[in-house]
């Protein structure tokens, strides 16, 4: 269990590495975006944002997934070969052509999502259908082979020339919510170009290893176009929130929302790398019995790593808003605990989903996710509007919530007989009352302003570790590889200490030891 632990973590922290950046980025230049973009541009953009990656799932007809799950099937190089070619040109023609009919119908399509005509701003959206699509694909590549350098490399490089890009279009030539889009897609289509030139053994319908065969995308389609209904139904989670704030609750909330789901990434990063470096190993496990084992092991690990990072969030959400966006935009702290929780619930989703791609029972996770999506619907017209519960964008981020834990049990119920595994519920149900229970209170009890109330905050977050030692979360083997853990790394830091005090006294004296 641990090498396969440890392949997780090393890969992870590598797909990590282009979204730590990036959002770490976005949210230092957030104070400077939110300055020259209005609440109701930051809104839009936002929308047509998730509008694109919305479209992209229909575009990819599910060929990104099942060509993970089909590239585990047979170490024969030829077929893998083959199968990557098949699947990368197939998505880039359907994307080009839908860009192509994308650009030729930019006015009514703006009107019909935003509410107002402006075609250039759907151009820049339409750049992002074709380079999000295929830069997915492209990074698919590199994440089956675990080729982590090169992954980091182009997200780096992606990373570096966005914020270029975006700053130069946004705070110098004042392009607005145009900007935000353009600098953003404009990039990540650059990368394209350069993974394909990387790639080209592997982009294209012909190679050394034989044409593509119709059979290996008829076979991957069977797979993958199950999965688009399921993962529109699951992205539209996200897309229904964020719209019916825009057009039918306020262009001003929307923008304010969009700010919370920026900072609420926080904890997205790690649910991204999470979700890139998790399906190629949990494919590449032979064995139910030990896949079971592991996936059991990691739901509560992934579990207790980003709960934590989500109670902070509650915590001290009022002075990451402060910090980071413009006075305008403070109303963003009421939805963020609430975004932070719900990017945590579809992280454990995920781990549910390699349960019906190893055993090709793809289309369970359509009624599941069609479930959430149906109560995400409720949930908002209940929660949202002053008709209702009247709780505004908090409402909007509860709703979110409660549609994810929807899907939760409706995946387990759903695949608990494709492969019995025995979750440490007991554990995870304690996890759940300590966190809510430290975070709750805080938010309850201590101040909410002043460097005071943050210090005072920041303090009783080390609760969690304390009560989760008190109350014998950790298993005895567990605590027992931490000591050793912390042993090894005394043991690393007084060897450094030793070598440098040893190179110190060698330039004072070179002639010592003679």
């Amino acid at each position: 269990m641990r090498g396969y632990l440890k392949r997780l973590l090393r890969t992870g922290a590598a797909y990590q590495f282009g979204d730590v950046l990036a959002k770490a980025i976005a949210l230092v230049t957030i104070p400077l975006y939110t300055r020259h973009v209005s609440r109701a541009g930051y809104g839009a953009a936002n929308s047509l944002l998730t509008a694109v990656i919305l479209a992209s799932i229909f575009l990819r007809a599910g060929l990104g997934e099942a060509f993970i799950r089909f590239y585990f099937d047979d170490t024969d190089a030829a077929r893998r070969e083959r199968i990557a070619r098949t699947a990368t040109a197939t998505v880039a023609w359907i994307t080009t052509i839908a860009s192509l009919l994308a650009l030729a119908l930019a006015g009514p399509l703006s009107r019909a999502l935003l509410g107002f005509r402006d075609p250039l701003l759907i151009d820049c959206a339409t750049v992002g259908l074709w380079a999000f699509a295929n830069l997915e694909m492209a990074y698919a590549q590199l994440r089956v082979d675990e080729r982590v350098r090169a992954y980091v490399y182009a997200s780096g490089a992606n990373v570096a020339m966005t914020v270029a890009f975006t700053v130069a279009l946004v705070v110098i030539a004042h392009q607005g919510a145009r900007g935000l889009l353009l600098g953003n897609f404009g990039a990540s289509a650059l990368v394209v170009l350069a993974l394909w030139w990387t790639l080209r053994g592997r982009v294209g319908l012909r190679s050394p290893a034989g044409r593509a065969r119709a059979s290996d995308l008829r076979a991957m389609l069977r797979f993958g176009l199950p999965t688009v209904s399921a993962d529109a139904s699951v992205y539209g989670l996200q897309v229904a929130d964020r719209f019916y704030l825009y057009r039918g609750y306020s262009h001003a909330a929307a923008g304010d929302y969009s700010v919370a789901l920026q900072l609420a990434t926080v904890v997205f990063v790690f649910v991204r790398g999470f979700q890139y470096a998790w399906p190629p190993l949990a494919y590449s496990i032979a064995s139910d019995a030990e896949a079971a084992r592991l996936y059991s092991l990691v739901t509560t690990y992934f579990a207790l790593a980003t709960g934590v990072v989500v109670a902070a969030v509650a915590v001290l959400g009022r002075w990451l808003v402060r910090l980071l966006a413009a006075p305008a935009f403070f109303g963003a702290h009421a939805a963020l605990p609430w975004l932070a929780l719900a990017w945590m619930l579809y992280g454990l989703y995920h781990v549910t989903i390699v349960i019906t791609g190893r055993a090709r029972a793809t289309a369970r996770n359509v009624p599941a996710a069609a479930a959430g999506l149906g109560l995400n619907i409720a949930l908002l017209l209940v929660l949202v509007p002053r008709a209702g519960a009247g709780l505004g964008i908090s409402g909007a981020g509860i709703a979110l919530c409660g549609a994810y834990l929807a899907m939760l049990a409706a995946m387990r119920l759903l695949t608990r007989r494709l492969l019995p595994i025995s979750f440490e519920w007991r554990r995870l149900a304690q996890l759940a009352a300590v966190l809510a229970a430290v975070a709750v209170a805080g938010e309850l009890l201590l101040p909410r302003s002043g460097f005071a109330g943050f210090a005072l905050r920041a303090l009783w977050l080390a609760l969690i570790p304390g009560l989760l030692v008190l109350t014998r979360f950790f298993h005895p083997h567990e605590r027992a590889l931490a000591r050793g853990l912390l042993r090894d790394a005394r043991l690393r830091v007084a060897t450094f200490r030793a070598r440098r005090g040893d190179v110190e006294a060698y330039a004072e004296d070179p002639l010592r030891d003679l």
